[in-house]
């Protein structure tokens, strides 16, 4: 019986030396701060050009973050491929004959992938904060100012939140094809669109990525959007259910079908 550790050590190896996963990661990285960068440029420039509403509810830590919404896609596809992997090349078979313990496979499985997107999650946010505020001149804020320091860290475990709960729709899926066909549309354009509609964005409101983006707002109901009925550790909250819900799925999944 393999020991958690040695498990450990093997799932370590699995991500490490797969480069579509490494990869992933790196664009996960690189195209969150590039967009945010980009956007808060553009944003100091035209900043005059704003509604009133808009400047009187300017979160320029928010604004840092605003590439997330494609670097959290990449992040979706580094959980997808860590799980899906196991079952398009057929690995997992020899996996659970090293590990009988179904749980102790996935748990760990997770617990390294996740552990390493919290590592990428964190230096995202961090760079995308000092990039965004450096660019933004006269409008930025700082790193000590009432709740900066909160949004930063919850925008990096966003990022690994949103990771692990794509591993464990991928576990529930077992396809890496067919998670992705619907993790994608239903962060990029689902949840976006349900969003903007009136009688559909106070359910939208409550899906994973739109509850748990909150964490990322210093100033309440930013850049004039809609107030939510919960605040940001409400929303990570809610963003933290959906990916138990998630894992336990996976789980069970594993649990009752063979491989």
């Amino acid at each position: 019986m393999a020991s958690v550790p040695a498990v450990l050590t093997s799932e370590w190896t699995k991500i490490r030396t797969v480069s579509s996963t490494t990869w992933t990661l790196a664009c996960a990285l690189i195209v969150t701060v590039a967009i945010s960068a980009a956007l808060c440029a553009l944003t100091k420039s035209q900043f005059d050009d704003l509604s009133p509403a808009e400047k009187l509810t300017f979160d320029p830590t928010f604004i840092s973050f605003s590439g997330m919404i494609l670097g959290q896609l990449a992040m979706v596809v580094f959980g997808v491929l860590v799980v899906g992997t196991e079952y398009s090349s057929g690995m997992i078979r020899s996996s659970l004959a090293a590990v009988p313990r179904r749980a102790t496979f996935l748990l760990s499985k997770l617990a390294v992938a996740t552990l390493l997107a919290l590592v990428v999650g964190m230096a995202t946010s961090f760079l995308s904060f000092f990039l965004g505020q450096a660019l933004l001149g006269s409008h930025r804020t700082t790193i000590g100012a009432p709740n900066v320091l909160r949004a930063v860290v919850g925008a990096g475990l966003y990022m690994a939140l949103i990771a692990l709960f794509s591993m464990g729709v991928a576990a529930m899926l077992r396809s890496s094809m067919l998670s992705l066909g619907i993790l994608m549309p239903f962060f990029f354009l689902i949840s976006q669109i349900l969003s903007a509609v009136p009688g559909a964005k106070n359910v939208a409101r409550y899906f994973p990525d739109r509850a748990g983006s909150q964490i990322m707002q210093v100033v309440p109901d930013a850049m004039n959007s809609d107030p939510a009925p919960y605040g940001p550790w409400g929303g990570l909250g809610i963003m933290a259910l959906w990916v138990v819900a998630a894992v336990a799925g996976g789980l069970l999944v594993l649990r009752k079908r063979d491989a």
